[in-house]
């Protein structure tokens, strides 16, 4: 028989993450930087659709995707994302990379998984967005 327990989150980091650290946890390397390394990470969010982010996205939160076009940054920009992270060790084109500058988008690229940077960010105390709840089952 499999138990299961809450993970209660008692992070070293407090109730928000330094961007640096993100950078340990997730091994991951900075393409584009505009907050600094000591800038705070509130909360973070992962999707691959960006109509969810605009839809149930969070000012402040940090984006985890798979996706490397520049929609991505002007996602980013309109939901008051600032920092993104690109998984599967992904490399955006020059185009998005452009735009990030221009956004003031920091990018950060990862070898994990969307589903392993998740993990070890949450495990590490990030807290992601909370339930999401769906009125009468439409968008």
């Amino acid at each position: 028989m499999v138990k299961y327990a809450a993970l209660s989150i008692n992070s070293p980091f407090g109730d928000r993450m330094k961007l640096r650290d993100i950078l340990e946890i997730l091994s991951a390397r900075v393409l584009v930087e505009h907050q600094g390394l000591d800038g705070e990470i509130p909360m973070a969010g992962a999707a691959d659709l960006m109509s969810d982010v605009l839809a149930f996205g969070s000012e402040g939160m940090m984006l985890m995707t798979g996706l490397t076009n520049p929609q991505v940054v002007r996602t980013a920009e309109m939901a008051g994302i600032n920092v993104v992270v690109f998984v599967r060790d992904k490399t955006p084109p020059p185009e998005t990379v452009e735009l990030a500058k221009d956004s003031g988008i920091t990018i950060l690229i990862t070898r994990y998984t969307m589903y392993e940077a998740c993990g070890r960010l949450y495990q590490a105390g990030l807290p992601g967005l909370g339930p999401v709840k769906i009125e009468n089952d439409t968008w």
